[in-house]
Formats: C-alpha cells, sequence, structure tokens
C-alpha cells in the first residue's frame, strides 16, 4: 500500500482514468462493429462521421494509436463506399 498522500490521490487518480479509457473504448468498438454490420449506405453515411470523431478522440488523447485509429477509419471508409 501506498505511504505517501500523493501517491494515494494517483492510485485514485488512476483508476478513475482507467474506467473512464475502458468505457469510451469499448463504445467506440460496439460503434465501429455496428458500422461495419451496416448493409445501407445512407445509413452508414450517417454513422461514419460519429464514429470517425469518436476514433480520432480517442487517438487525442491515446487511448488508442493514432495509426490504430487511422487504420479503422480507412476500413471503415472502403466497406462504406462499396456499399450500394
Amino acid at each position: 500500500m501506498a505511504n505517501h498522500k500523493s501517491a494515494i490521490k494517483r492510485i485514485r487518480q488512476s483508476e478513475k482514468r482507467r474506467l473512464f479509457n475502458k468505457y469510451y473504448h469499448k463504445t467506440v468498438r460496439n460503434a465501429v462493429r455496428k458500422l461495419h454490420a451496416i448493409a445501407s449506405k445512407k445509413e452508414a453515411e450517417e454513422l461514419f462521421p460519429k464514429v470517425v470523431a469518436m476514433l480520432d478522440k480517442l487517438a487525442k488523447r491515446n487511448i488508442i494509436h493514432r495509426n490504430k485509429a487511422a487504420n479503422l477509419k480507412s476500413k471503415l471508409a472502403k466497406h462504406m463506399n462499396s456499399l450500394k
């Protein structure tokens, strides 16, 4: 167990951030799955900008790597463009 007040506070902060990051990462993963499962181009075009914004926000906060965000956006755009 931590002996310093600052270390105890750091533990509290780390746990709070871990839960926050876990929640948003899971939310974005579900949004990506949902977009990938859509078969309608119109629906996909409505959801795509929202998912891209979510991925960019995760990458900006270093929850996921920026290259991973770029790869996911690329794959989703490719999927969306293949729809009819």
